[in-house]
């Protein structure tokens, strides 16, 4: 096996709790209520530039200019594709996208954010794509297995969304993650691809805990402007 594969093995108790997750079978059956959905927007949106912040650490370290472009045209993928499954989310939650921008991350997301800044930060490439990676590797599981088991007709309201994390320019992403990985596992000791290990391993549970921090609607319990506890 390859370095990816055998990541991919270690964390399969993940996946599948992650498939399992009401967020996620709420998206498949097509029955998400609307405070998880404007939740994970809020959310996700501010957690995808975080994404893209990262993407620019990763061409600080890189070393050659075909390194740096790729890093620089995943951030372009961001910006321009990525937002399509948010539309999605948005139309049927009946709320307008900008609606939902800038919002502090929650204190799940935020921890997230916080692990994979750190990675990108303190270690070397291959950690940092380590701890990038179940992000659009889970995204891309997950858009095949609700493909498959719900088979959604496109008056599904989460047809868009199902379809796009489902598609091959979805997966390309995931794959030219695992060929960079796995091409670094190569050239490096036993010691630095546990390092990566950990930290795919910890992004992995942190993708499960993104899915029950929208679904649960989490937020700060007390206000992070100071002036007293939050209420719903």
């Amino acid at each position: 096996m390859t370095f990816s594969q055998e990541l991919r093995v270690a964390a399969d108790d993940i996946y599948q709790g992650i498939f399992e997750h009401p967020f996620v079978v709420g998206i498949g059956e097509g029955n998400l209520h609307k405070e998880a959905i404007i939740h994970y927007v809020k959310a996700d949106f501010e957690y995808l530039n975080a994404f893209m912040n990262i993407y620019g650490i990763a061409i600080a370290k890189s070393k050659t200019r075909e390194d740096m472009t790729y890093f620089y045209e995943k951030i372009g993928f961001i910006l321009n594709s990525e937002i399509h499954p948010h539309h999605n989310l948005c139309q049927v939650a009946g709320v307008g996208y900008d609606e939902l921008q800038g919002y502090p991350l929650p204190p799940t997301a935020n921890h997230y954010v916080a692990h994979m800044k750190s990675v990108a930060q303190q270690g070397s490439i291959g950690e940092l794509i380590a701890a990038l990676l179940p992000c659009p590797w889970t995204y891309l599981e997950i858009g095949h297995y609700l493909k498959e088991k719900y088979q959604p007709t496109e008056d599904h309201p989460f047809y868009e969304w199902i379809t796009f994390y489902a598609k091959e320019d979805t997966a390309s992403v995931t794959t030219e993650l695992c060929e960079r990985l796995d091409k670094w596992a190569e050239q490096v000791g036993e010691e630095e691809k546990q390092q990566a290990k950990l930290a795919f391993i910890k992004s992995c549970q942190l993708e499960y805990l993104f899915w029950e921090m929208a679904y649960q609607v989490e937020e700060w319990p007390f206000s992070l402007a100071g002036k007293g506890k939050q209420h719903a």
